[in-house]
C-alpha cells in the first residue's frame, strides 16, 4: 500500500523565523496561563506552540509545511523530512501533544490542572528541542 500523500505548501526557508516567533509567543502565553491557573489556556497555547514549532522545523529543514486539515499529518511529515537522530522520539512527543487538541477545544469539560501540567511539560521538551536546533 502506498503512503498517503500529505498536503504541503512550499515555503521560503528563511520564513522559519516567523513560525518560531509564533511558537515563542504561544509558549510565553502558556507559561503566563499556568501562573494564573488558566488550564484551558495552558492546553490550547501548548498545542499551538507545538504546531508552530513543528512548522518552523519543517520550513527550516525542508522548505515546506503541512496544509492538511489533520494536524497529526505534521508528525509524519516531520518524521520523513527532518534527518536528525532524535526526530522519531520528538515526533512521539508531538503526537502526545496534538492528540489533546480536540479534548481542549471541543469536549464539554474543562482541561484539568493535571492535564495542563502534563501537556506543558511535553511542550517545553518539544519547543526547547526545536529552539536548540534552529533558534
Amino acid at each position: 500500500m502506498a503512503a498517503k500523500k500529505i498536503k504541503t505548501k512550499v515555503i521560503e526557508r528563511s520564513e522559519y523565523k516567523t513560525y518560531l516567533k509564533k511558537a515563542s509567543e504561544f509558549y510565553d502565553i502558556m507559561l503566563q496561563a499556568k501562573e494564573r491557573g488558566k488550564w484551558n489556556a495552558v492546553g490550547l497555547n501548548a498545542v499551538h506552540c507545538a504546531i508552530s514549532s513543528s512548522d518552523a522545523m519543517l520550513v527550516f529543514y525542508a522548505g515546506i509545511r503541512s496544509t492538511s486539515d489533520n494536524h497529526l499529518s505534521a508528525i509524519d511529515l516531520l518524521s520523513n523530512s527532518v534527518r536528525l537522530p532524535e526526530v522519531k522520539s520528538k515526533c512521539e512527543t508531538l503526537r502526545k501533544i496534538l492528540v489533546k487538541k480536540s479534548i481542549i477545544e471541543y469536549e464539554n469539560r474543562d482541561f484539568t490542572q493535571k492535564e495542563a501540567l502534563e501537556i506543558l511539560k511535553l511542550t517545553e521538551r518539544f519547543y526547547t528541542w526545536v529552539v536548540s536546533k534552529i533558534g
